[in-house]
């Protein structure tokens, strides 16, 4: 499911040394119930013969793209567990690591719809390879323990984060269709790079992580090392087996104009800003998640395995994209319906912490005592809610696919960005003035509101103007 680093940092606290073991039963029970679902309905998946009608290069074209994601993933994935405890291992205070997170977040936003429209206009291939360089120069920013660097650093990672989440996305949709394959092959591709980057990858990310920090004892620079060398892989791949696709009349246009262009898409198509809105409402909710649920889970310093439960969140995330992938292949499916329900689901799962509080269900936890019921109840909570994240990231792809413009696309996804960005630094600066219910309860109204937006959109595309266009690609 922002970056994603910033999902995966947020086990923030480096993870406890150990868990009581009458409690360790209890999470894997969790994770193996998970995995299973999870292995039984991919393999369902693989017994339905795919290949069926998928031409041989159309299956090369996605495997490669899929390869390289999952590359690009991993050199996010590696670091999000490490930031905040490497800083921490600098000495930094809790403020000044909280200003280095704002930066991050800042610059993906300011800089974020420039990178977007330089997509657009020269290419994006281009913009790929730019990720792989302004990320490895963000890793390298971190052999030092300098404020300025590591701050310079972060501004490289806002801007690698805003081309991580458009361009690869907006050269995939371009491509696809620029070689002529079914609509309705994008929607897989969507679903296994999901499934692959935001599941797989991270979990193996994580260990891959913690093995070189805790077992290598190579320090907490290690996992930003092994980021860069996947990104430079990944990065030589891009360069010499994809080709290059840029927006529509893109030579023609300056950024500013293209910038321009994109403000329009979104001002003058009301499916184009409910798009947006709902992707910059769900994505608040989810990040603001990421810096939530270790304090919800262990309000009075419980001790819970951060990365076992960290774990356990991907393989649901995993599950809903597996969900995804089946539902999108029903021809009588529309995400413009369906995801009216993954709103909802999303609020009720969110909304459990504020229930829990306001039922007096608080238990009697105390530092470095096992998870209480209570933060049972809300574990349950959160992984419903990571399921969901696993069907909102393909789905959303997928109407991106048909209702934004081609020539501004990265512009206009780097646009739904910015009050997202805006709003996780409003947060991060003012974490501690907001007690944890009240952070819950305006997550849980922000998914209510995406859920009547999106009932909105179903209501704005009914009809057979809409069904025909669907299987067309792009408008």
């Amino acid at each position: 499911p922002s970056s994603t680093s910033s999902r995966a940092s947020s086990a923030c606290p480096p993870p406890p040394t150990g868990n009581k073991p009458t409690m360790e039963g209890y999470y894997w029970l969790q994770f193996g119930i998970l995995a299973i679902a999870c292995a039984g309905l991919e393999m369902q998946k693989a017994g339905n013969k795919e290949r069926v009608a998928m031409p041989d290069t159309f299956i090369s074209f996605r495997n490669l793209y899929l390869f390289v994601y999952s590359l690009m993933m991993a050199g996010d994935w590696l670091q999000g567990p490490y930031v905040y405890a490497l800083y921490q291992h600098y000495g930094y205070s809790t403020g000044d690591i909280g200003k280095l997170f704002i930066a991050g977040f800042g610059s993906s936003m300011i800089f974020g719809t420039v990178v977007g429209s330089m997509a657009d206009k020269y290419g994006r291939k281009n913009a790929a390879l730019t990720y792989c360089v302004t990320y490895i120069a963000s890793c390298v920013t971190k052999h030092w323990s300098d404020y300025n660097v590591l701050m310079l650093g972060r501004f490289f990672g806002g801007i690698a984060t805003s081309l991580l989440f458009t361009s690869f996305e907006s050269w995939l949709v371009a491509e696809h269709f620029k070689r002529g394959y079914e609509a309705e092959w994008l929607d897989k591709t969507f679903a296994k790079a999901i499934f692959l980057g935001n599941g797989l990858v991270s979990i193996v990310s994580g260990l891959l992580a913690n093995f070189l920090v805790t077992d290598m004892n190579m320090g907490p620079v290690a996992p930003f090392d092994a980021a860069a060398c996947f990104l430079a892989i990944g990065g030589v791949v891009i360069l010499f087996t994809w080709s290059e696709n840029k927006g529509d009349a893109s030579e023609s246009t300056t950024v500013q104009q293209g910038m321009q262009q994109a403000y329009a898409a979104i001002a003058s198509d009301k499916r184009v800003f409910y798009l947006g809105a709902m992707q910059s409402l769900f994505e608040a909710s989810m990040y603001s998640f990421v810096f939530l649920w270790t304090p919800a889970l262990g309000p009075n310093g419980e001790d819970i395995p951060h990365g076992m439960i960290f774990a356990t969140m991907m393989v649901a995330c995993m599950v809903g994209s597996s969900v995804a992938s089946r539902i999108m292949s029903r021809p009588d499916t529309r995400p413009e319906k369906y995801m009216q329900t993954v709103f909802l689901a999303s609020a009720a799962s969110l909304s459990i912490p504020v229930l829990t509080r306001s039922l007096g269900m608080e238990s009697d936890g105390y530092k470095g005592g096992p998870i209480t019921f209570e933060g049972k109840v809300q574990m349950l909570g959160f992984l419903v809610f990571e399921a969901m994240v696993g069907i909102f990231w393909p789905s959303m792809m997928k109407m991106r696919s048909q209702y934004v413009p081609e020539e501004v696309r990265s512009t206009v996804m780097n646009f739904f960005r910015i009050p997202l960005n805006l709003f996780v630094c409003v947060i991060l600066y003012n974490v501690a003035m907001f007690p944890l219910a009240a952070m819950f309860a305006m997550c849980t109204l922000f998914l209510l509101i995406a859920a009547a937006l999106q009932k909105k959109l179903e209501q704005l595309t009914e009809g057979p103007v809409y069904k025909k266009a669907a299987g067309m690609g792009p408008p």
